[in-house]
C-alpha cells in the first residue's frame, strides 16, 4: 500500500534525507539492526498487514521518511531465502555448485533483480502520475524508491512464507503418495501382463514374495515389495 502524498505548494520544496548512504553502511553492522522489532514486522504481514502500514505512518511523522532506515529486514529476509533454496536441494540431492548457482539466481534475480525493477516502475509511475494537483498549504512530497522496494520486501515474505517454507513440509509427503501411485500402476501391469501370457502360478508366486523394488528419489530411498503393492 502506499503512502498517501501531497504535492507541490508554492514555496521551496524540503529535500529528502538521504537514505542510501547510512543504509547501505548499516548492513554489515548487526549492532545497529533492530532485530526483534524486523521479526515483529515480518509476523505481522502474515497476520495483520494493516498494523505495518500504521507503523509506517507513525515512521514518517518522527523522522520525515517513509522508508525504513534499518536494513535488517531485507538482511534477514535474504538470509532465510539462502536457507530455504538450500533445504530444497539438499531434498531434491543437487550438487554442490548447482546448489550455488540455484541459491545466487533466487537471491539475486528472483528477489533482487525483480524487486529493483518493480520498485523503480511503480516509484516512477507514483511520483510521475499518483500525486495530488498543487496546493498551497502543504510541503511538496515525495515517494522514496527505497520505500517502493519495502512495499516489494512486505510483500514478498507472506509469499515466501507459503512457497518457500510450507510447501517444502509437503514435499515428502507428495512424492510418497506419487511413488507409490506409479508403483501401484506398474503392479496392475505386470498383474495384467501375467494373466494374458499365462505364467504359472509357482512362478508368479515366487515373483510377488522375492521381488522388490527399489528406487532412490530426493535424497531419500524408498523400498516398496510387490506383495505390500497388491494389497493397496
Amino acid at each position: 500500500m502506499l503512502p498517501t502524498t501531497a504535492s507541490k505548494g508554492r514555496g521551496p520544496a524540503r529535500s529528502a534525507p538521504p537514505l542510501f548512504g547510512p543504509y547501505l553502511r548499516r548492513i554489515v553492522k548487526w549492532q545497529q539492526m533492530d532485530i526483534e522489532y524486523t521479526f515483529w514486522q515480518m509476523v505481522h504481514l502474515c497476520t495483520s498487514p494493516k498494523v505495518v502500514y500504521q507503523h509506517t505512518k507513525y515512521h514518517k511523522q518522527t523522522k520525515n521518511q517513509w522508508a525504513r532506515d534499518d536494513p535488517a529486514f531485507v538482511v534477514i529476509l535474504i538470509l532465510f531465502l539462502v536457507f530455504a533454496t538450500s533445504a530444497y536441494c539438499a531434498a531434491y540431492g543437487e550438487s554442490a555448485s548447482h546448489a550455488a548457482l540455484t541459491i545466487t539466481s533466487v537471491v539475486f534475480f528472483h528477489f533482487l533483480f525483480a524487486g529493483i525493477v518493480l520498485a523503480t516502475l511503480c516509484w516512477f509511475l507514483t511520483n510521475s502520475y499518483l500525486r495530488e494537483e498543487p496546493n498551497s498549504h502543504v510541503v511538496e512530497q515525495r515517494v522514496e524508491w527505497l520505500y517502493a522496494f519495502d512495499v516489494h520486501c512486505n510483500s514478498f515474505f507472506p509469499a515466501f512464507v507459503i512457497l518457500y517454507g510450507k510447501q517444502y513440509q509437503y514435499i515428502f509427503v507428495y512424492l510418497n503418495v506419487c511413488l507409490q501411485l506409479v508403483w501401484y500402476l506398474i503392479l496392475q501391469v505386470f498383474m495384467i501382463s501375467a494373466s494374458i501370457f499365462s505364467v504359472t502360478s509357482v512362478g508368479r508366486a515366487w515373483l510377488l514374495s522375492s521381488t522388490f523394488i527399489e528406487s532412490t528419489l530426493c535424497g531419500g530411498n524408498f523400498l516398496l515389495s510387490l506383495p505390500e503393492l497388491s494389497r493397496i
